[in-house]
């Protein structure tokens, strides 16, 4: 804790690399953007009556896409809760093949509202703002990594465990605390870090998100005010690492902070898709091959997709009914491409999932686990097709990782 507290205080501008401030601002632009579609999801209009109902609508930080303006923490909470609403924003990728890519963090969501929530009516410079965003998202980034995959494999949701240091590290520095100030908020934060996989699919998905940006927030401005927290959170016998994950791999973080950077190696993906991470492999591979071979949905007899356990366990809605259901879904991700060569926000539909033609293009996906996908390694999202149409022809296809990738960047 003491490591990252350092960097955290002493890192600055000039230490972070160019290539890294412009792969930041492609996710900051993409966080803004998300932020204002998120405004529109039901999720938004329910925050804001939320709000309402606190009396809680007036202050300095802004409720992005609404006019409107609440206090800091709220601002964070309700922009976090939009930014992940459609399950559209960036993702960290993994660095060791037992850590599980998709089930590490999304890591503008917990971080850019509550910058941006603390920035507003405060003399913070471009500088400051953009270094503040970067430290965060390092800091919870190598946290993903560091604790045990069991963490995420038993069910919690990095991206509200995780992304809460991202927001505190945040905070901390874009209010200039000193190391013992840094640790009290780690501390205090870890107290508020939340989220279970089991919420995939629902409204409390994206709540996990907007949670972890508002708890860093919270944690710095009671910090500010005298508060105090244990100083050795993550590594204590009874705190963040061995709690929330029964160990934790040192090598993982320390000196390895800006060491390199997240964002320079492994990289961090954009999404094509609103929809969860795991599905994107098969879905670029599928729109490869529908473009390839001029495949109509008519002429699909059945499709094979095989993964890791890690990608069928996770996609756990195997015949979903609702739009949030169908994000997390590997059998209606391909569906839709095959019926509607498209799967943007419009098509994640309640009406649409419930569909005759969709339900029943949904049954004839076969979503299994593949030996051959398990070996590859549960850092990489590797996704075997098979396409049986009906003239006896079968069509083959393989494919890693997604569009947006740094491998393949949009």
């Amino acid at each position: 804790t003491n490591y990252v507290g350092k960097f955290v205080v002493e890192t600055k501008y000039e230490d972070v690399p160019g290539e890294v401030i412009e792969l930041g601002k492609k996710s900051i632009l993409d966080g803004l953007g998300l932020a204002l579609a998120g405004s529109r999801a039901q999720t938004g209009a329910i925050c804001r009556r939320y709000l309402e109902h606190l009396g809680a609508c007036g202050g300095k930080a802004a409720i992005v896409g609404t006019g409107l303006k609440t206090s800091p923490r709220f601002a964070a909470w309700t922009n976090g809760i939009s930014i992940h609403a459609d399950d559209f924003d960036d993702t960290q990728l993994s660095a060791a093949k037992d850590r599980v890519y998709g089930l590490l963090v999304h890591p503008t969501v917990p971080v850019l509202p509550a910058v941006l929530a603390l920035a507003e009516g405060r003399s913070i410079s471009g500088k400051e703002f953009t270094l503040a965003y970067h430290i965060g998202v390092e800091v919870e980034c190598k946290i993903a990594e560091a604790i045990s995959p069991r963490h995420y494999q038993d069910g919690f949701h990095s991206t509200g465990t995780c992304g809460a240091f991202g927001s505190s590290a945040a905070c901390a520095k874009l209010l200039r605390f000193d190391l013992s100030k840094t640790l009290d908020s780690f501390g205090l934060v870890a107290s508020q870090s939340g989220g279970l996989r089991e919420n995939f699919g629902t409204m409390t998905k994206p709540f996990q998100a907007g949670h972890a940006a508002e708890s860093g927030v919270v944690s710095a401005e009671l910090v500010a005010l005298g508060w105090d927290a244990a100083q050795q959170i993550l590594e204590a016998e009874r705190g963040f690492f061995h709690a929330f994950g029964g160990t934790f791999d040192p090598g993982a973080i320390l000196n390895r902070l800006g060491a390199p950077w997240t964002f320079a190696s492994p990289g961090i993906s954009l999404k094509p898709y609103p929809s969860g991470s795991l599905t994107h492999p098969a879905m670029t591979e599928l729109a490869r091959l529908i473009a390839a071979n001029h495949i109509q949905a008519a002429q699909v007899e059945r499709v094979d997709v095989g993964a890791n356990h890690n990608m069928t366990g996770t996609l756990l809605h195997h015949q979903p009914k609702t739009g949030l259901e169908a994000k997390f879904s590997m059998e209606f991700c391909l569906a839709i491409l095959l019926l509607r060569g498209k799967a943007g926000l419009g098509e994640f539909t309640d009406q649409i999932v419930q569909s005759a033609a969709v339900q029943d293009m949904i049954r004839r996906v076969n979503f299994y686990v593949d030996h051959e996908a398990e070996e590859a390694g549960y850092d990489k999202m590797t996704s075997l097709l098979r396409i049986h149409l009906k003239d006896g022809r079968v069509i083959t296809g393989r494919a890693d990782f997604g569009k947006g990738s740094p491998a393949d960047p949009m």
